[in-house]
């Protein structure tokens, strides 16, 4: 009786955490990701389960931080306890690039504005963590948006039901008359 209660305890992330959903980001079909929000303010970037990456057993060739010449996420450092240093970021600021060894490229978003604490650099030597515990251990980035922001920043994200019903179409909608030229994600 008391494995079956224990199986069902929530998980840390469940317990703690609200999930958020940015879909089809910039206009890229299936490129979903999840923003994990804490009561305490921090947000955790991670990949949603119906993005590409984590899909059809694809591999990772590699992960960069390095936005461009001048910018390299790798180089943001925070002190002190209002985290003075991080790099800003606005919603649509590019956190990482992840290349498939199919060829494939991904940017990862930031999806909501605030404060960058602090990238995943596990993920950068054990690419397998990201398609394994892309919630947990392979997460992206952590981000905090300011305070007066912290009631706003989820408007424009989805909730978990809202995220489902956006999964379920796209299913239902691939599934009746599949064409080659509309693939489902």
């Amino acid at each position: 009786m008391e494995d079956m209660e224990h199986n069902k305890a929530p998980s840390v992330i469940d317990r703690y955490y609200t999930r958020w959903y940015k879909t089809d980001i910039k206009g890229k079909d299936c490129e979903d990701q999840c923003v994990l929000q804490h009561s305490n303010r921090i947000c955790v970037i991670t990949l949603a389960e119906s993005h590409p990456i984590l899909q059809n057993g694809r591999a990772i060739k590699s992960i960069n931080y390095q936005i461009s010449a001048g910018c390299s996420r790798l180089h943001n450092r925070v002190s002190g306890k209002s985290k003075r240093g991080g790099q800003f970021l606005t919603e649509f600021a590019p956190l990482c690039r992840i290349t498939c060894t199919d060829g494939e490229e991904y940017t990862i978003y930031s999806c909501i504005r605030g404060r960058l604490l602090e990238v995943n650099e596990d993920i950068l030597e054990r690419p397998e963590i990201l398609l394994g515990k892309p919630s947990t251990e392979g997460y992206i980035a952590v981000i905090l948006p300011k305070i007066e922001e912290s009631k706003t920043v989820t408007n424009g994200l989805l909730s978990r039901e809202e995220y489902e019903s956006v999964i379920s179409k796209r299913t239902s909608s691939t599934q009746p008359e599949p064409q080659p030229e509309a693939e489902p994600c």
